[in-house]
């Protein structure tokens, strides 16, 4: 993980970005890095031998997407845990859900919108967790369509119900 240096696009700077550049390094954290090239394979992918309507949908999604990074500590996760929602600008992102549970466990989905789409397309997918052993934070970059995503949670249920 010492390895990785990420070039960034400066007009592209956002919570995850700050937070991520300042961990990457750090032996504390696990990183998962999947780059705009792996995604753009993808994208190269024909959809035409595909079978399966999810599988298509699901691709048609990834198509889309440009980077996928996680980063993840079980080492002092409520200081983590502040210091990445300190970084996050809430003129930015806006939260899309939250979880809280008895114990403590808190998961928080936030999105930044991409401008001009009326709220049709998400720039960024954000992801926040903690609990008492581990923070993980996790953010999706690409334009993703909420159709899409919602076409894909309506065939699953559909597919569910059909099952039952």
């Amino acid at each position: 993980m010492m390895f990785f240096s990420f070039a960034l696009p400066a007009q592209d700077t956002n919570a995850f970005d700050k937070y991520f550049s300042q961990y990457v390094n750090d032996q504390n954290f696990s990183v998962v890095y999947i780059s705009p090239k792996l995604f753009q394979m993808i994208d190269k992918l024909n959809l035409e031998g595909i079978k399966d309507a999810d599988d298509k949908i699901v691709l048609d999604i990834a198509r889309d997407l440009r980077a996928l990074r996680i980063l993840s500590t079980d080492k002092d996760v409520q200081k983590y845990y502040k210091d990445a929602k300190a970084k996050i600008n809430p003129k930015e992102y806006e939260v899309l859900m939250t979880v809280r549970d008895k114990n403590g466990s808190n998961v928080e989905f936030l999105v930044r919108e991409e401008a001009g789409s009326g709220g049709n397309i998400i720039s960024e997918l954000l992801m926040l967790s903690n609990n008492e052993k581990e923070f993980v934070m996790l953010s999706f970059l690409g334009k993703i369509d909420v159709e899409k995503i919602f076409r894909l949670a309506r065939s699953i249920e559909y597919k569910k119900t059909k099952e039952e």
